[in-house]
């Protein structure tokens, strides 16, 4: 079986996330994945449930995503998105880049301010 493109692979991730389920979002990433992030290197799959809880921690569980715009070049992608949770943070800069390889994310790069 041929592996998925980084189309394919960015699209399952962001359909995972719309519906709040990162853990099913995790067949996604390489076992070895590298995240890194304002707040820090998070590696493998514990390093992004780790990420994501601060994520959570930081804007609110129930916040509702957009994706504003996202551009795939070869194995590479880009994501700029927003934030909105009821009665906290919201975030208007976010912005993801990710590298693909052999159909799973290899590495990951987020930036996002909660404001």
């Amino acid at each position: 079986m041929d592996a998925r493109t980084t189309t394919e692979v960015i699209q399952d991730h962001l359909t995972c996330r719309l519906h709040g389920d990162a853990e099913s979002d995790l067949r996604n990433y390489a076992e070895d994945v590298v995240l890194l992030t304002g707040s820090g290197r998070y590696n493998g799959h514990e390093g992004l449930r780790a990420a994501a809880a601060e994520l959570n921690r930081l804007v609110g569980e129930d916040a509702r995503y957009t994706y504003n715009e996202t551009l795939v070049a070869g194995p590479y992608a880009f994501l700029q998105w927003s934030a909105q949770a009821d009665g906290q943070a919201r975030v208007t800069d976010g912005a993801d880049s990710f590298v693909v390889e052999d159909g799973l994310i290899v590495l990951q790069t987020i930036h996002y301010t909660p404001t």
